[in-house]
């Protein structure tokens, strides 16, 4: 049930963005939600995390395909962030 309702809400987010984000941003919009509807189907959990954690790569690496035109999944590059190590 919790893998239906992820899936589901996945792609009312993907329709509610697809008229305002540019075609780099939806394309990797749609791959990563094909992951997460993977993940949502992934018979372990750590085949959901890893399939999940690929979505959201993809989400980070389009963040500035546009030219920052959108803020929404720009990754931070911040230093002061980068390494919280140091």
């Amino acid at each position: 049930m919790r893998k239906l309702i992820i899936a589901s809400a996945a792609a009312l987010a993907f329709a509610g963005l697809a008229a305002c984000n540019s075609p780099a941003d939806n394309a990797a919009e749609v791959k990563a939600d094909a992951l997460e509807e993977q993940a949502a189907a992934a018979p372990t959990e750590s085949q959901e995390t890893a399939l999940n954690e690929k979505a959201d790569a993809i989400e980070q690496q389009a963040g500035n395909a546009d030219g920052g035109m959108t803020t929404e999944n720009t990754p931070n590059t911040s230093p002061s962030t980068a390494n919280p190590g140091q």
